[in-house]
Order: structure tokens, then sequence, then C-alpha cells
């Protein structure tokens, strides 16, 4: 499993808008040359994590983005599918998509429910409070 570029670069701004202080807002360009981030690339990840309510957005020359809620309750999990969708190890375990016509007795598939168990587990568990940031 790899994150996407889009996924990765999500993360990376997240964590850049948990550690502002409270009240203070992050600029796009701030985040795009602080980050190493495309501007223009960003400009849309910033506008689906608003849409996905991790991240609230203010319009205008001293505008900017914070968190929609606590760092702590923002998990790695909750970027990454705002993102990409689920995220599955392989489709055996990708909610109905398995192609395997022995899915039943499949002897490979018990491995990896419990490899996606234990991933969401992980990136549902690692929040941006984790990270040093709680606004």
């Amino acid at each position: 499993m790899q994150l996407s570029r889009k996924a990765d670069y999500a993360l990376r701004a997240v964590a850049f808008v948990a550690q502002m202080k409270k009240g203070e807002l992050a600029s796009i360009g701030r985040i795009a040359s602080e980050r190493g981030i495309p501007r223009e690339f960003l400009a849309k990840i910033l506008k689906e994590l608003t849409r996905a309510g991790i991240l609230v957005s203010f319009q205008g020359v001293t505008g900017g983005y914070r968190l929609a809620k606590p760092a702590k309750e923002i998990s790695f999990l909750d970027v990454i599918e705002a993102m990409e969708g689920r995220v599955a190890v392989n489709l055996c375990v990708d909610g109905g998509h398995c192609d395997c016509t022995e899915e039943k007795g499949c002897e490979i598939r018990p491995f990896f429910v419990r490899q996606q168990e234990y991933i969401e587990k992980s990136l549902k568990k690692q929040t941006f409070g984790g990270l040093g940031g709680d606004r």
C-alpha cells in the first residue's frame, strides 16, 4: 500500500495547520512554501479537506485555514480517506470488490483482513493532536 502524493500532501498540510497558534490562520502561500507543496495542487487539496469537515476556510486578504475541530479529534485515517476514499491493502478486503472465486475458502484472505484491521486501527489512532498541536 502506498499513499498517493495527494494524500501525503494533505497530511503535511493538516499537520502544519494543527501547529498554528490558537486563533491564527494558515495561508495557502505559507503552507505551500513551508511544506514544499505546489500551490495550485494545494488549493485543490485544501478545498477537499474543507468539504470533508477537516478544515475551515476564511476568505479575504487576511484569510486562511484552521482546523474544524481539535487536532486530537482528527486522525490520519480521516485525512487519507478524505483524499482517497477507503484505504484497502488489496481488493480482497476492499468492501465487496474481491474477484476471487473462492473468497470464503481462500487461505490468504484472513491474513489480509488482519492487516487491513491493523492499518485502519493505526491510522485512526494517530491524531494530529499527537504531533504537538491541539487547537
